[in-house]
């Protein structure tokens, strides 16, 4: 079975999103770069929701998202990526933009099936409601949560409508911008 890890950022005041899927709070530099290229390297497959998708897809084959960061534009405009989104009509591939699976219906059942086919990690990127799903179903191995050093006020709080669920401390490490990493698994 593959393991699926979870990675998101968070505000200090814990939402993962500020008003109208506002993300340019991020702290993003060199060293987050190599990060998430390291990251990326560990999984051979990226799931996401509608809202993460079109934000990628946005960004990523544009040439601007090829000459910021092109080893993190490579990576995310060839892996395979599923998307889950239930008012999402469809999604397309392009040119730069390839590989992309559309789930609609029996999220955890896809999921599940990804999960236990056979190849490197499955990361999970943002998108709330589909990380709530992931854990309610006991599909996540790992957490990693990125807290920036920002406060934003509103937006998306972290893991909205989950509910209590524990976990358990594995590791931390610091960015020289600010942001910790902290990393858990799911009980």
């Amino acid at each position: 079975m593959r393991k699926m890890f979870l990675f998101m950022m968070t505000s200090l005041d814990g939402y993962m999103e500020g008003k109208d899927h506002d993300l340019s709070w991020h702290h993003v530099d060199e060293e987050f770069n190599i990060f998430a290229t390291k990251q990326l390297q560990e999984a051979d497959t990226i799931v996401m929701g509608k809202n993460t998708y079109q934000l990628m897809e946005s960004y990523w084959p544009t040439p601007q998202g090829m000459e910021d960061d092109p080893m993190v534009a490579a990576f995310m405009n060839t892996m395979p990526k599923v998307v889950v989104s239930h008012s999402l009509p469809e999604v397309q591939e392009t040119a730069y933009w390839k590989n992309i699976q559309h789930i609609k219906d029996n999220v955890a059942e896809e999921i599940k099936k990804i999960k236990e086919g056979s190849g490197k990690a499955v990361i999970v990127l943002g998108s709330n409601n589909l990380c709530v799903t992931l854990l309610q179903e006991n599909l996540l191995d790992e957490i990693r949560i990125m807290v920036n050093p920002v406060v934003i006020g509103e937006g998306t709080p972290l893991f909205s409508g989950l509910g209590k669920k524990p976990f358990t401390f594995r590791d931390t490490r610091k960015f020289s911008n600010g942001n910790m990493l902290l990393t858990y698994y799911p009980q």
